[in-house]
C-alpha cells in the first residue's frame, strides 16, 4: 500500500468507462451528539490539490487549507444525517444515508463512486467499490474526509456556542472525560444521541455514565 493516496483507482476505472469518479467518506460515528457528516469529491485531474491525505493524519490548519482548495476546485457536496435519523435508523444505516445525500448533490452524477470503509450504501445506484482505509489510498476520499472533518468540526463550534459546557469546540461532540462529566453535570441537550448508550444510561436516570 502505497504511503499517500494517490490517482490509481480513479485512473482505473475511467479505464472501465467511468468518466467521472467520486470519492466519499463520512465522519461522526463516534461522537455522542451532532449530525454524521458525509463528502462526495470529483476531482479535477488537473487541479488536484498538493498534500491531499486522510484528514486525521493532517493539522488543523493544513486541513483548512485544503479544505478552500478543494471547494475552489472540484465538483463536491456536504450532507448530514441528523441526531433524530441517527436514533431511528442505527449510525451505519444515517452514515450511509449522509453519504447517499453528498453523492446526490453534486452537480453531475459520477458514473463510479470510490467510498471508504468495507461496506457500500444500498441506495446508492451506482457503480460503486468499498475501499478499507480509502482515504489513505485514493486522494478523491481524502478529499472528501477532509470536507466532511472541516465541516462537521465547524458545525460543532457553532453548537457549542448555543450549548456551552460540553467542550465540542474541542472534542467535536466524542465522548471525552469532560464531555462525560458535563452530561452529568448539565445533562442531556436536544442534539445529544439518546441510542448512544452514555446518552440513554442518563436518561435513564443510571447512576453512572461509561463510553
Amino acid at each position: 500500500m502505497a504511503d499517500k493516496p494517490d490517482y490509481s483507482f480513479e485512473l482505473a476505472a475511467q479505464a472501465r468507462g467511468f468518466a467521472r469518479v467520486a470519492g466519499v467518506d463520512e465522519v461522526g460515528r463516534g461522537p455522542l451528539c451532532g449530525p454524521v457528516t458525509a463528502a462526495a469529491v470529483v476531482l479535477d485531474p488537473a487541479r488536484i490539490p498538493e498534500g491531499l491525505n486522510d484528514s486525521k493524519k493532517l493539522s488543523a490548519r493544513r486541513r483548512a487549507e485544503l479544505f478552500e482548495e478543494i471547494v475552489a476546485s472540484a465538483d463536491y457536496c456536504i450532507a448530514h444525517a441528523s441526531v433524530e435519523e441517527i436514533d431511528a435508523l442505527n449510525i451505519l444505516q444515517a452514515s450511509h444515508l449522509a453519504m447517499c445525500r453528498a453523492v446526490a448533490g453534486l452537480a453531475r452524477a459520477p458514473g463510479h463512486v470510490l467510498v471508504d470503509g468495507n461496506r457500500l450504501p444500498r441506495d446508492l445506484g451506482l457503480s460503486a467499490e468499498a475501499l478499507v482505509k480509502g482515504d489513505a489510498r485514493s486522494v478523491s476520499i481524502a478529499a472528501a474526509s477532509i470536507l466532511a472533518k472541516e465541516a462537521r468540526d465547524r458545525l460543532m463550534v457553532d453548537l457549542a456556542q448555543q450549548y456551552p459546557g460540553y467542550g465540542w469546540e474541542k472534542n467535536a461532540g466524542y465522548p471525552t472525560k469532560d464531555h462525560l462529566s458535563a452530561l452529568l453535570d448539565l445533562g442531556v441537550t436536544p442534539v445529544h444521541r439518546r441510542s448512544f448508550r452514555p446518552v440513554h444510561n442518563i436518561l435513564c436516570q443510571a447512576k453512572t455514565v461509561t463510553p
